[in-house]
């Protein structure tokens, strides 16, 4: 396999924070590597490295394989809210597109309008300030994908999508044949389409081939090793500094060069491998929670002319633990702003909003709302500004020499962490989880699943990470769109295969009556038609005859325009007007076959 990517003495450092420092590696064609790293340890300043956006403080060097295609996906993406969709994609992929020749650029096009329509974005019309935040992710990844580079580098691919479109870009992963390094903290994730686990660790990089449970083993191996390599130089150390204590007269003609490696051995002696882990384990305690908690009867919700909520009937009970999943856009963090209280019907808003029915909330109800958009810190203070409790930040990985760090200078992660640790020191006995592991590294969330597995009160969570799902929740209220939300009782896991199973029976349901009909429709070809008596009128056979003659036509241009969509020829807005057309088709044939049975039951 060539050589895609070759590092060498590399570092970053912000302030005397030192990020990594002389690292180096190696990534092969075909790769397709998971960066893993404690929040604040630099894998998006490496990232940025890679991808030219920063520069290394040490120099180093950084080779990729000539003429090899590179696409980068940042966290944050960068757009003109005034663009359409199709004109941002365009203008940001300006310096690729310039070098298309006429066909090339329809064929991109083509790709662009494809992805869309796969994230479930059809219309590229649609203005960027108009989308939410998994939607703007779902355009930078169609503008990423489109491209058909060869090494893809990304940041938190799944972040702020919704699961059907995390469902969609792993099987496309997993099935190119692209080579990538990218930083993901969803282990479903990264189990399905990685093959290599990079980890980056006290300023070295270590490489584990295989899935995120071969990589949790060999690490313990590695770091079991480690440790008792340290035992043996102890041993050592023991000895050599008993000679160190000999008297001054039996050390004047030692050499030189043993009293130096004795300090050597002093200090590999001292390097004992722990790893730091936040400890929650006395943060169980919450306020008393009543029989009743929240308790929805017929709750709708309209903003605008948009229905989010239809009749929404539910009582939360004790210890209850919820899951909510559905497609971006469909009300999922509305539902827990209604829940929370966040909003209520006195609010002014425009376009304006409806609420009906009735939310009612337990008096010995205490809600703790980890929110998407919640973070509201000063960047100028610090952390102890912001959690005035050194224990406690000790515990969340705040130690000693990060106390007076601002907060601006902390990672995404990091950030997030201190947050979480707001939500949790006010002991709530109802926790509300909005995507709570956007931004946190794979061990916090482990330790944080931990926890919850442990919580006494209730909770309910919006995640697009099926592995925290399945930890965590028994029972999820699955968001369909246009206000309906359906029961489900058991993990997503569960779900999906029900999902499936029920799709996959829905298909053979529809193939034998397909069947069905073919062979009956071949039953009555075969047989003498019956004479029927005419009961139409003479308009009305005009009619009929008219409708059949319809029909006929607009299925040989249904055909036509299909065939051409299906050769790849339509420039893009013939492509657009074809597609828009078949609609049109679509519904007058339904309008005709309707009105020439009407007339046939007649005759």
């Amino acid at each position: 396999m060539a050589s895609y990517l070759q590092i060498e003495n590399i570092s970053k450092s912000y302030g005397p924070k030192v990020l990594f420092e002389h690292i180096g590696f190696n990534i092969n064609e075909g790769d397709k590597i998971a960066l893993i790293a404690p929040n604040g340890t630099g894998k998006t300043s490496l990232m940025r490295i890679l991808a030219g956006k920063d520069k290394s403080d040490s120099g180093g060097k950084i080779m990729f394989l000539k003429d090899i295609r590179i696409a980068f996906l940042e966290q944050d993406y960068e757009f003109d809210p005034e663009k359409s969709i199709f004109d941002q994609i365009m203008a940001s992929s300006s310096e690729y597109v310039s070098h298309l020749d006429q066909e090339h650029l329809w064929e991109y096009e083509h790709r662009v309008q494809k992805f869309l329509t796969n994230f479930n974005l059809p219309d590229s019309n649609q203005k960027m300030k108009e989308l939410s935040g998994g939607e703007i992710k779902r355009v930078a990844l169609t503008q990423m994908l489109a491209s058909e580079a060869d090494f893809f580098i990304m940041d938190e691919p799944t972040n702020h999508l919704d699961i059907d479109a995390i469902e969609y870009l792993e099987g496309f992963l997993s099935r190119s044949r692209c080579t990538l390094l990218m930083v993901t903290h969803d282990r479903y994730f990264l189990d399905r389409v990685c093959n290599t686990v990079m980890e980056m660790d006290r300023g070295a990089i270590y490489t584990y081939k295989g899935n995120y449970q071969n990589y949790l083993e060999k690490r313990e191996e590695r770091i079991a090793n480690y440790n008792a390599e340290t035992d043996k130089v102890r041993n050592i150390l023991r000895r050599e500094l008993e000679w160190m204590r000999s008297t001054p007269c039996a050390r004047t003609g030692k050499a030189r060069y043993r009293i130096n490696a004795f300090y050597d051995l002093k200090d590999r002696a001292e390097q004992v491998y722990s790893s730091k882990q936040i400890d929650l384990t006395d943060m169980k305690g919450q306020a008393r929670l009543g029989t009743k908690i929240i308790n929805c009867k017929g709750v709708s919700f309209y903003y605008g002319d948009k229905c989010y909520l239809d009749s929404f009937t539910y009582n939360f009970q004790r210890y209850d633990k919820v899951g909510i999943v559905g497609r971006n856009g469909v009300g999922k963090s509305t539902f827990l702003n209604l829940m929370t209280g966040n909003y209520t019907p006195d609010m002014v808003s425009t376009p304006p909003a409806l609420l009906e029915g009735t939310i009612d909330r337990g008096e010995s109800l205490k809600i703790g709302y980890y929110r998407q958009s919640g973070m509201s810190f000063n960047p100028e203070d610090t952390v102890l500004d912001v959690v005035n409790d050194t224990r406690l930040l000790n515990r969340f990985l705040f130690p000693h020499n990060m106390l007076n760090n601002k907060i601006g200078t902390l990672s995404g992660g990091e950030r997030r962490r201190l947050y979480l640790l707001t939500i949790l020191m006010q002991e709530p006995n109802f926790l509300v989880l909005d995507e709570p592991t956007n931004d946190l590294d794979i061990v916090t969330l482990n330790i944080l699943e931990e926890y919850l597995k442990e919580f006494s009160g209730s909770l309910l969570i919006v995640s697009h990470d099926r592995h925290f799902l399945d930890k965590l929740v028994d029972h999820l209220l699955i968001f369909c769109g246009d206000g309906v939300i359906k029961d489900f009782v058991g993990s997503y896991s569960e779900y999906r295969e029900y999902i499936k199973e029920y799709e996959a029976e829905q298909k053979a349901r529809e193939r034998a009556q397909e069947q069905a009909a073919k062979q009956q429709r071949a039953a009555e070809a075969s047989s003498p038609a019956p004479v029927k008596k005419v009961k139409l009128s003479w308009k009305e056979q005009r009619e009929m005859e008219q409708l059949e003659k319809d029909l006929e036509e607009l299925a040989a241009e249904k055909a036509e325009l299909e065939a051409r969509l299906s050769d790849g020829t339509l420039p893009f807005d013939k492509l657009q007007e074809a597609s828009e057309r078949i609609g049109e088709i679509i519904a007058l044939t339904d309008e005709k076959e309707l009105r020439w049975l009407e007339l046939s039951e007649k005759a």
